[in-house]
């Protein structure tokens, strides 16, 4: 199996401050993080500023009461702090890549040598939007949160024609929080084999019971949210996990990778010390030389010592061929 790329979302988690991103940035890679996922957009070009019905937030989201335009007030990363903090992360040695959420966001990313695009859930359905990032040769990482079967159909049909065949799923529950019920992590298996993909998870739930198994699933690619401390508030924090849940979770996966291994059969050097302890047959009472070997003066006990325990039906009824002490391993020279 191999290694899971680890992926801490930043999203809104900057509290308005590039020093504060770029310290996120910093700690994620102090704690065992892959790499760091920002978001590409500004209020305009994700949505209108308006606030009739349409652009109401009031589906009982941690959002009500907003507008669509307010919330990305708050949450956009401003574009001028992109081409700074992607040569930070560069500089401390991290992968740093982004979502984004039009065409000239992918131009913004290319001059700051993007190296992955993420699409999310909610763009999943803009086809030109995932061509257009498609085009430019880079893994393709989709979340599929909101998604019909179809629409995951369409949007990696959309990378293929476009040459890009280098697509990973993520399964993703599109509730902040989700509940652990609704992770449905069956359905990132059967992606893969769907859609010919590799698969993976961005999680929005609480702990990381779900990434854990993810892991164990055959999750390429866990992506979950990430603050370098809830008291920076802002639109994302409630759902976002701390550096010390963080490490946690990232030391467990480690675990899990370790504890999958590899397929073998091969005795290696623990599995021989282990096999020291293994039954054979033993002599279990004292005999003399001529005197009949039975199931009385034989037994298959531990340890490893002695002959197989499946000859005991070659040599029942044969000869000692001298005198023996209790505990001592049966071997063929004893035998006539």
């Amino acid at each position: 199996m191999s290694k899971t790329l680890i992926v801490a979302e930043l999203s809104a988690n900057h509290g308005r401050s590039i020093n504060i991103l770029k310290k996120s940035i910093q700690k994620a890679k102090d704690i065992g993080c892959d790499a760091v996922k920002i978001q590409t957009y500004t209020p305009d070009t994700i949505t209108l500023d308006c606030d009739n019905e349409y652009f109401q937030i009031k589906d009982g989201t941690i959002w009500d009461g907003m507008t669509l335009y307010k919330l990305y007030q708050q949450a956009y990363t401003p574009w001028e702090w992109h081409k700074d903090i992607f040569e930070y992360a560069r500089g401390i040695g991290i992968t740093l890549f982004s979502t984004p959420f039009d065409t000239t966001a992918v131009d913004l990313l290319e001059e700051c040598g993007n190296p992955y695009y993420k699409i999310a859930s909610f763009e999943i359905n803009d086809i030109p939007l995932i061509e257009y990032a498609a085009t430019c040769g880079k893994p393709m990482i989709i979340s599929t949160g909101i998604a019909t079967e179809e629409e995951i159909g369409n949007a990696v049909d959309a990378c293929i024609r476009k040459g890009n065949e280098d697509i990973c799923l993520l399964k993703c529950t599109s509730q902040y929080p989700a509940e652990i019920e609704d992770a449905n992590l069956m359905t990132m298996v059967d992606m893969g084999k769907r859609f010919g993909t590799k698969i993976g998870l961005s999680d929005h739930t609480e702990g990381y019971s779900v990434a854990l198994t993810a892991a164990v699933m055959g999750a390429s690619i866990i992506e979950k949210h990430f603050i370098i401390d809830k008291s920076i508030s802002g639109p994302d924090s409630s759902f976002s996990m701390e550096p010390f849940e963080f490490e946690e979770m990232i030391q467990k996966i480690r675990e899990c990778e370790k504890s999958i291994g590899k397929i073998t059969y091969e005795i290696d050097e623990k599995k021989a010390k282990s096999r020291r302890f293994a039954r054979s047959l033993f002599v279990v009472k004292d005999v003399k030389k001529g005197e009949e070997i039975t199931e009385e003066n034989i037994k298959s006990i531990r340890p490893a010592d002695g002959m197989a325990p499946e000859r005991i039906k070659d040599i029942i009824g044969k000869k000692f061929i001298r005198d023996i002490k209790k505990g001592t391993p049966l071997d063929e020279k004893m035998i006539s």
